[in-house]
């Protein structure tokens, strides 16, 4: 049997594990396709740190892969499926993948992509693919025996390279080896600090490719929390799933609660959620009001963590915490010391922003795969290292988050900061998203610009584009409501929820000879 899994098919071997529109796998037999996928990857070749790379969605096949990869010592590669076929093909050279394991619906875009790579398989879920190896076909060259010589395999998550190609992010400690247990350890861990309880169920509405995503699905899942997974997000299918399967907890990001919040009153009304333990969100900033309004709607549950792909979970704060603390992202883990220091060098004063740095007290390290000027620009001499994030810490070491340093709008010398703006926009009810972001100005160096995504019947105008400069003045200081708002039919984010400000922004600068 698989280490990891053992104990949960012993346990509650005819109960789902993985669900998804396709149907359910029971415990018993994850447990027995694990075997035989592990067999099946090392009858390749494959050994301890070879990469395979999975370029599927939300599906029980690729959550099989991982869990026989990570008892097998192989590192796998989750792949953003909206890549195109040269970001794509750029990955998987750089991670060194030998073996390619594709959804159906993505064929085209990873032949493509692989096409005269030295890979040692090319499989894909689902439908026939040209060119690759049925999954079940592939799985059943595995051995239906015992893994032997268990070793823990690890995620590689590559960053949304909003700035020139994504890189591999990877963990020192993890890259140098760890025994199959510490999966085991580092879910428990989390299930505890996160308040995930024993025999619970996850609800994944989101890509698993994402590192927190991953987290709260698959890491999970090896401490015998069973899974619900839907491809994408859809907000009255995502009420309607937690109540038929009993969801305990759901990992959303706040454009997910806009949506949920706008449903209309008789699908909330009819929504009971009485099984949820808890929702976390993080990934993105998240206006207070909206935050309120989801506490308000499913009680003192709504808790929020902040973290990236680089640095994994750094703190976290409770519903309970945060209406103490309005706008705090909570106190460092034990296992992370937060430090803020000043533009020169010293920490900064409880109150004061600056940069946030990050250091595991575990001496494990954050590295770019393949990529050594890159991570070094990112640390300093003494392991702190930073993800440009800017804020302060409270008296109490509670954490506040101003906004990302390359995002900071400097307009007259003063420092103004986006997502404060932007929290504010999205609580307009013709708002369903919004960006903040610098502009040239010849007097002031730069001037506040706001980009709107509509919602519902909303039209463009300067009439609303009046009225939503006036609500930000009615709740900011006037030198940070915007002087502009472009309309947008669609803002150029991430199914994580992540924003390509760039996008936005950049079209206005490239006449000037520098940025300010």
């Amino acid at each position: 049997m698989a280490v990891l899994l053992r104990p949960h098919a012993e346990a509650r071997p005819g109960e789902p594990a993985l669900t998804d529109e396709r149907g359910s796998t029971t415990w018993r037999d994850l447990d027995a396709r694990t075997d035989r996928l592990a067999n099946a990857l090392r009858g390749l070749g494959l050994g301890t740190r070879d990469a395979i790379a999975i370029h599927s969605g939300n599906r029980r096949e690729s959550f099989e892969l991982m869990a026989a990869a990570g008892h097998v010592g192989l590192r796998y590669v989750l792949v953003n499926w909206h890549w195109t076929a040269d970001e794509l093909r750029y990955v998987l050279a750089d991670a060194g993948v030998r073996a390619l394991f594709s959804e159906d619906a993505f064929g085209d875009v990873a032949r493509s992509a692989s096409e005269g790579l030295d890979l040692a398989a090319r499989v894909a879920f689902g439908a026939e693919t040209e060119g690759f190896t049925p999954y079940e076909e592939f799985l059943a060259t595995g051995a239906q025996e015992e893994i032997a010589g268990p070793v823990m395999g690890f995620p590689v998550f590559y960053t949304s390279g909003t700035t020139g190609r994504p890189k591999g992010v990877s963990r020192k400690l993890l890259d140098a080896g760890a025994p199959i247990e510490t999966a085991t350890l580092v879910g428990e861990v989390f299930t505890e600090i996160l308040g995930i309880p024993a025999g619970g169920r996850s609800l994944l509405v989101g890509p698993a490719y994402h590192s927190a995503q991953w987290l709260w699905s698959f890491v999970f899942m090896l401490v015998g929390r069973s899974l619900v997974m839907r491809q994408s997000f859809d907000p009255a299918e995502t009420l309607r799933l937690i109540d038929e399967h009993g969801v305990t907890n759901v990992h959303l990001v706040p454009t997910q609660f806009v949506r949920l919040l706008r449903l209309d009153e008789e699908t909330r009304a009819a929504f009971d959620g009485s099984s949820l333990r808890a929702v976390w969100h993080g990934a993105a900033p998240c206006s207070p009001e909206v935050k309120r309004r989801m506490i308000d709607w499913l009680g003192p549950i709504v808790h929020e963590y902040y973290g990236s792909t680089e640095a994994a979970v750094n703190s976290v704060i409770t519903a309970p915490e945060w209406l103490e603390r309005p706008g705090s992202v909570g106190r460092p883990l034990p296992t992370t010391e937060v430090h803020v220091l000043r533009d020169d060098g010293e920490p900064a004063a409880p109150g004061e922003r600056g940069q946030i740095y990050f250091r595991y007290t575990s001496g494990d390290d954050v590295e770019y795969w393949g990529d050594a000027d890159k991570t070094r620009s990112m640390h300093r001499g003494d392991r702190l290292f930073t993800t440009g994030d800017v804020g302060h810490l409270d008296e109490d070491g509670y954490l506040y988050l101003s906004d990302r340093a390359i995002d900071m709008i400097i307009s007259g010398g003063v420092n103004i900061y986006p997502a404060e703006i932007e929290g504010v926009l999205i609580t307009h009810p013709a708002v369903r998203d919004v960006a903040v972001f610098g502009v040239p100005d010849e007097e002031f160096g730069e001037q506040v610009k706001a980009a709107v995504e509509l919602d519902g019947g909303a039209e463009p105008s300067a009439d609303l584009a009046a009225e939503l400069i006036g609500h930000v003045r009615a709740a900011l200081a006037g030198y940070k409501a915007p002087r502009s708002v472009d309309f947008v039919d669609r803002m150029p984010r991430t199914p994580t929820g992540k924003l390509y400000k760039r996008l936005l922004r950049d079209p206005y600068w490239k006449d000037e000879k520098q940025r300010i």
